[in-house]
């Protein structure tokens, strides 16, 4: 039988951490961003966005509870400084200090047989397990394979496994289906436009956050008219390009969310997108500026594919 092809362990690079201290940073947590973070406990770890007061999403966050005071928060490094500068503006009174502690934690991705030998058989996405000091994160599968993240502090011993390129984990993380918000398109989605409510990135039963009401407006006024899909290209795609139908080469209908090589050859996206072009030929190419127009002849054709997970219709 041969080797899966998404298999071993990847040093993660991309992401950052976020560290929230003190005995009011779960109920603080819970006033920011889009879950429940005042129910987590040590055993789950929560998909979340923090939005402005207009539901767009300033950045997305994996976060865990180390102990009972103790909540890290991991996102892309290029948005961590803007986010943690943002979020330290609300702490007002309450009793929780925020910092940048990326430099304390060595961060590794788990997929195929090492993840399914570090989670056990029973782990569903977002379950959280200790080994030793190093937390264990299920995520969503990637290629029918299983996948984690591993997150110890600095000098942990590190896991054991084949390697896996960091490369490759940056295109499971994209074949997962689930975006990692990144600087070129910050402010730009409310989170069901990258599907969040249906991997379990929104709460819609918990109090009030910044832009809570423009998402559960979004989300109960009626069909939503943007989603995110997973896209497939022969060129190099990248984040913030833009995706148009040959029939309107002035009007984007969707963004690239987050865009990686496959392993066999060619490139998949995240792609951001009205629902009504699903059904329509597609192009990704460089944002236009202000009157221009999209050249068809440079851009790159798009080939749509199957979610790896069920949007949820009602909540």
């Amino acid at each position: 039988m041969t080797q899966p092809l998404l298999n071993g362990i990847a040093s993660v690079s991309h992401l950052g951490v976020i560290r929230a201290l003190g005995e009011d940073a779960a109920q603080f947590l819970h006033g920011q961003l889009t879950n429940d973070f005042a129910l987590l406990d040590l055993q789950h770890a929560r998909l979340a966005a923090f939005c402005t007061a207009k539901g767009r999403m300033l950045a997305s966050f994996i976060g865990f509870k180390r102990s009972k005071d103790e909540i890290l928060l991991l996102c892309d490094r290029s948005l961590l400084a803007p986010t943690l500068k943002r979020l330290s503006m609300f702490v007002l009174r309450a009793k929780c200090k925020l910092s940048d502690a990326t430099a304390e934690f060595t961060l590794h991705g788990l997929a195929g047989d090492a993840a399914a030998q570090a989670l056990g058989p029973a782990a569903v996405p977002w379950t959280k397990t200790d080994d030793g000091d190093a937390s264990l994160i299920a995520l969503y599968p990637a290629a029918g394979q299983p996948r984690a993240l591993r997150v110890a502090p600095v000098g942990a011993p590190l896991p054991e496994g084949p390697a896996l390129s960091e490369a490759d984990w940056l295109w499971s993380e994209v074949a997962s289906g689930i975006a990692t918000l990144s600087a070129p398109v910050v402010d730009a989605f409310v989170p069901q436009m990258l599907n969040y409510e249906s991997v379990e990135g929104v709460n819609f039963k918990k109090g009030c956050y910044p832009g809570q009401e423009v998402v559960a407006r979004s989300q109960f006024r009626g069909t939503l008219k943007r989603r995110a899909y997973l896209a497939h290209a022969q060129q190099p795609l990248a984040t913030g390009m833009e995706v148009f139908t040959p029939e309107d080469l002035e009007q984007a209908t969707g963004t690239v969310v987050q865009a990686a090589p496959v392993p066999g050859g060619g490139w998949d996206a995240i792609v951001s997108m009205q629902t009504s072009s699903a059904d329509q030929p597609l192009l990704a190419h460089a944002a236009l500026g202000e009157g221009q127009r999209a050249d068809a002849a440079q851009a790159v054709a798009l080939q749509l594919k199957p979610l790896p997970y069920t949007l949820r219709e009602d909540i």
